[in-house]
């Protein structure tokens, strides 16, 4: 089964098995010069078969970059530039970033400023870059431990979404990843909120092929729905990044400590944390089954209330702020419907609380 979508500008997302579309649609382009762009880890797990699965050469030109979050940064960029300017990459050529969110959003940031833009194609290879990260032209890098601060929107010239290489994750990279699956079904997939509220660890690492395709297939129309309304995050597009305000501060503050939170289980974090501050306006409770669902998907991780301050010195950069009021995005009542809240780092605080106490 192959789906596509085809966001605002109509480049296509497309979900099936890559060896039934890449390849036509890589004849089609012609580009001057190839250039696929990975880390270690997708090197060593992905590479291999993604080369075989289109056909592509094997002495097609690589660059390997490290793996993680700590790598997502102007240095790692300034290295990836000078491997296109030694592979004399011309304004015809494409740039194919295999791997997860930080090589898509990385990749497709380099490939964006290479002469004012070269083309290049997102094949994601982690639940979390399938379902979220790859699609929408949202490119960055991190900068001074703020997540995303540099960045562009550039839309890439296709997005290939093959969940065979969900095979080759660990099962903590895979609840990171659902993480973000539960934020599309709540706020705008009831269908698929009812297909994953029970899920279980269990059920999530053996999974069959049509479960993922089922399951995607729901999560990327949301994503493609709301980047086709609002391209550059003027309005619904920042319901997106619900829990992302806390989440991203509390990713990036432990991000270089001896026990780092994955993107997926910081998110998990934020929503909950998130939703507890808009439910205690409302003198209402946070509903019971998201609590569980996050409960058995993300091991809890008690959070330090000693380290809001620095927290919420983050907070403070985060891009959806206005006239420095810290801004979060939260679900409405109907379906991709948003509130916007302006926390004080008192609510902030009691809200991570809430959580150390579940």
């Amino acid at each position: 089964m192959t789906t596509t979508f085809y966001p605002g500008d109509a480049y296509p997302v497309v979900l099936g098995r890559l060896q039934d579309t890449f390849s036509d649609w890589l004849q089609q382009r012609r580009p001057s010069k190839i250039l696929l762009l990975c880390d270690a880890n997708t090197r060593r797990d992905c590479l291999s078969g993604f080369l075989a699965a289109t056909g592509l050469p094997a002495n097609t030109p690589v660059v390997e970059i490290p793996a993680g979050e700590t790598y997502k940064h102007i240095q790692t960029c300034t290295s990836i530039w000078e491997q296109m300017l030694k592979a004399q990459l011309d304004r015809h050529a494409l740039v194919i970033n295999l791997g997860g969110g930080v090589i898509g959003d990385m990749g497709g940031f380099c490939a964006a400023t290479w002469k004012r833009g070269v083309d290049f194609v997102q094949v994601p290879t982690t639940l979390l870059s399938m379902t979220d990260a790859a699609i929408g032209g949202k490119l960055g890098i991190d900068f001074q431990k703020v997540k995303n601060t540099i960045g562009v929107f550039q839309n890439p010239a296709a997005v290939f979404v093959d969940p065979v290489f969900l095979n080759t994750l660990p099962e903590r990279e895979l609840r990171s990843g659902f993480a973000e699956v539960i934020k599309h079904a709540l706020i705008g997939a009831p269908e698929l909120w009812e297909m994953i509220r029970d899920f279980t660890p269990e059920q999530l690492s053996a999974c069959p092929q049509e479960t993922w395709l089922n399951m995607l297939s729901q999560s990327i129309a949301v994503k493609v729905r709301i980047v086709t309304e609002d391209p550059h995050e003027k309005g619904i597009r920042m319901l997106l990044n619900y829990g992302h305000t806390i989440g991203h501060a509390l990713e990036s503050y432990f991000l270089e400590t001896e026990n780092p939170l994955t993107h997926g289980e910081a998110i998990a974090i934020g929503m909950l944390t998130e939703s507890w501050v808009q439910h205690q306006r409302r003198a209402e409770q946070v509903p019971d089954a998201w609590i569980r669902l996050m409960l058995r998907i993300f091991p809890h991780r008690n959070i330090p209330l000693d380290i809001v301050p620095d927290i919420w010195q983050t907070m403070q950069q985060d891009k959806k702020n206005k006239a420095g009021k810290v801004r979060m995005t939260v679900p409405g009542n109907m379906e991709l419907d948003m509130e916007v809240l302006e926390p004080s780092q008192e609510e902030v605080r009691d809200s991570l609380l809430f959580y150390n106490n579940l």
